[in-house]
């Protein structure tokens, strides 16, 4: 019988059949909740698009461990379809050679590009590490340093060349901020300047009495301070070589000191331009002149990031040499990708090197992928730029510049970003002056309309993991999560973000840490709600990070917690031993609630009332009506104590024709007993089937997933 869509809503009632667990008192008052689905859906998705996955860069040697046939055909069972390429590089302010096989702007050393007519087959690829890194601290592997504070001479910094002119048609101040190990007395600076060095240039502190650690760097953003110039460190005039500023007469206590480059001297004529685009230092001190005229001086030196005095750079360049390859992290080649069938043949999203890469390297890897006849879904632009602290301007203007070459080369590319490293607080950006805007993507998306290249973003991308703190009870963490993502995506919206392009999570899992809740039921619990949550309203793909098969570790030193972001647990060499709950929490999404396949998928937003309080409810629910003709919703009890009964009820004259699909995984199925590195699930089964009368009651234990699932007429 056709249904009609005008139908205004069906409702599933859920009584409390079960007691409490012992140790607390039984309810005198049977509990309710009821789920009310909207009445039209919020939103269609299609399914082989709208759940994807995340493959990313590993250790060395893990490429070949990982990519083999019995993994990639236990990857492929998870149900995802669209595959996600992540750039693990970008992150550890590393130059990336997509291929093996390319030119140098100089005798191997420049900048780099990879050759897009190459045949031979690339199993794999490398980050090369930036000669001239400005930061101390990166979002990789953190065990490379900052060139300003080595204590070497002969090393520098240098700033980003494709944010100077000719490269942009407007200054974009570069800037460097030193933080101290604590408050200190500051009145002198001394710059040993680079090749270029900074002729227009300021000298400021963080100013925050109400929060002094916090500088909206490496810290919580903080909208009571300010960088204010120290008395005499504006510079106009600027010469270069070793350079020692008196700031003010009298001493003021900062932690934070920034110097802020405006105007260039450029560099000597002759070679590679970019050589002598931006600002370079060699080494700086920060300190307090001493009755002798010697310098007091705070920072400290070392090619150590563990011992140096943290330091961020705005940017920088990526020229590098053939001998800065890093052995230690590798990518998995494209053809190692494609060809491996984890990618069911469908187009996947690829980036592009941004921030420590050059434009011509970035066509060259499209050039090579369409001669290889790859499929290419999306092109996201770099990743996580929030966590090098760029600033929204300076991402801006590299984002138009690689978007106007990569156009040229194929106009039907589909390009997007920022990807921003998290969702949990709004992104933001040290105002540009007095009084200026705060909101990252804002600033973004007004440097984009401003240069008249808004038509080249193309979708909208972020990443997910949402709690950093493991040590916890999941339960406070699980409740608040749909919370979290309603929020952030008002902000976007009114941020200005477009609504008729796709928003897109490339990555997302429990934390950015490893933990137990990763591992455990909870894990399965988030990953279900905040995929259903964000496709029902209005996102339109998801990508799982962590379908390769890993190990147990520990990177938490505040609490004893093992875990990963993974779907199989595997020994050192990455044999599957066995699943973890998150992979089946994934089946129960992608292969029962959704219809597996290319054909639409609506969805209807639910609300959970608990009927006689105010009380939250511990039951989510997620209504889909599939292609099939089907409807199929998606239970979540996020209570991990107590169990409820569930009735499902479709209002007259709408009901269920014959038997319901009973699809439960919980802890019957799966329990976590935590061992340290050597932690197991016992017992580890698949979720449990049944068919059950439309009338029946069935329990809905804590800390499950239960899909429903049938005809209606």
């Amino acid at each position: 019988m056709k249904i009609s869509r005008t139908i205004c809503a069906f409702s599933i009632s859920v009584s409390l059949l079960c007691a409490l667990l012992p140790a607390r008192p039984a309810a005198s008052v049977p509990q309710v909740v009821t789920v009310t689905v909207a009445a039209k859906p919020s939103h269609t998705v299609i399914p082989t698009a709208a759940f994807g996955a995340a493959l990313d860069g590993y250790e060395k040697g893990d490429v070949a461990k990982i990519y083999t046939p019995a993994n990639v055909k236990a990857i492929m069972t998870a149900g995802f379809g669209e595959i996600s390429y992540r750039l693990r590089t970008e992150l550890g302010v590393e130059a990336w050679h997509w291929n093996p096989h390319g030119t140098w702007s100089g005798a191997n050393s420049g900048y780099w590009t990879s050759d897009a007519g190459a045949a031979a087959s690339i199993a794999t690829c490398n980050g090369y590490r930036l000669p001239r890194r400005g930061s101390t601290y990166d979002q990789a592997n953190k065990d490379g340093y900052s060139r300003i504070d080595d204590g070497d001479p002969k090393t520098f910094w240098k700033s980003n060349p494709y944010l100077a002119r000719p490269y942009v048609s407007e200054d974009h101040p570069q800037w460097l901020v030193a933080i101290l190990d604590r408050a200190r007395p500051v009145n002198a600076i001394r710059v040993l300047w680079g090749a270029p060095y900074a002729r227009r240039y300021q000298i400021e502190y963080w100013a925050d009495r109400d929060n002094p650690d916090a500088s909206g760097i490496e810290d919580t953003y903080s909208e009571s301070g300010a960088w204010r110039p120290f008395p005499q460190g504006s510079i106009n005039a600027g010469s270069g070589g070793a350079v020692r500023i008196q700031l003010c007469d009298h001493p003021i206590s900062a932690r934070f000191i920034r110097i802020r480059m405006e105007e260039g001297a450029g560099g000597p004529s002759g070679g590679d331009p970019r050589d002598h685009l931006g600002f370079a230092v060699r080494e700086l001190s920060i300190g307090q002149s001493q009755p002798n005229g010697m310098l007091r001086d705070w920072v400290r030196r070392a090619q150590d990031s563990a011992r140096q005095t943290t330091i961020y750079a705005s940017s920088t360049d990526p020229w590098h040499r053939s001998g800065d390859r890093d052995e230690n992290v590798e990518q998995p080649g494209f053809d190692t990708v494609f060809q491996s069938g984890v990618t069911h043949g469908l187009p996947v999203m690829i980036p592009v090197g941004l921030a420590y890469d050059t434009p011509e390297n970035s066509v060259a890897e499209i050039r090579w992928l369409r001669a290889r006849g790859y499929k290419i879904s999306r092109v996201e632009m770099g990743e996580e730029p929030d966590g090098q602290y760029m600033t929204p301007e300076d991402y801006g203007a590299l984002y138009v510049q690689w978007a106007s070459a990569l156009h040229r080369e194929d106009p039907s590319l589909v390009l997007g970003g920022p990807c921003y490293q998290t969702v949990s607080d709004e992104v933001r950006a040290w105002p540009a002056g007095a009084g200026g805007d705060t909101s990252w993507t804002r600033r973004f998306l007004r440097y984009l309309r401003v240069h008249g290249h808004m038509r080249d973003l193309g979708f909208f991308s972020f990443e997910c993991y949402p709690f950093d703190h493991l040590c916890g009870p999941s339960a406070p963490q699980l409740a608040s999560l749909p919370g979290l993502i309603r929020d952030a995506m008002a902000r976007w919206r009114q941020d200005g973000v477009p609504q008729n392009i796709p928003w897109l999570i490339t990555e997302y899992g429990y934390s950015a840490y490893a933990g137990q809740p990763e591992v455990d039921l909870p894990g399965a619990l988030l990953n279900a709600d905040l995929v259903a949550y964000f496709l029902t309203h209005g996102g339109s793909g998801a990508y799982f990070y962590g379908c390769e098969p890993n190990t147990l570790i520990k990177e938490l030193d505040e609490c004893e917690t093992w875990g990963n972001l993974s779907l199989f647990q595997s020994d050192d060499d990455r044999h599957i031993q066995s699943p973890f709950a998150a992979y089946y929490g994934a089946r129960m999404l992608t292969q029962e609630w959704a219809q597996p396949g290319a054909k639409p998928l609506a969805l209807y937003p639910a609300v959970c009332k608990v009927q006689g309080t105010r009380t939250p409810s511990s039951v989510t629910a997620y209504a889909a009506r599939r292609s099939d003709g089907r409807w199929s919703i998606l239970l979540l009890n996020k209570d991990p104590k107590r169990s409820y009964g569930v009735r499902v009820k479709l209002p007259l004259p709408i009901h269920f024709a014959g038997s319901v699909d009973f699809i439960q995984y919980g802890p019957a199925q799966y329990r976590w007993h935590a061992r340290g590195d050597r932690g197991y699930a016992s017992p580890n089964l698949p979720p449990k089937r049944t068919s059950i009368s439309p009338d029946a009651i069935a329990n809905l234990p804590p800390y499950s997933l239960t899909v429903v699932r049938g005809s209606v007429q």
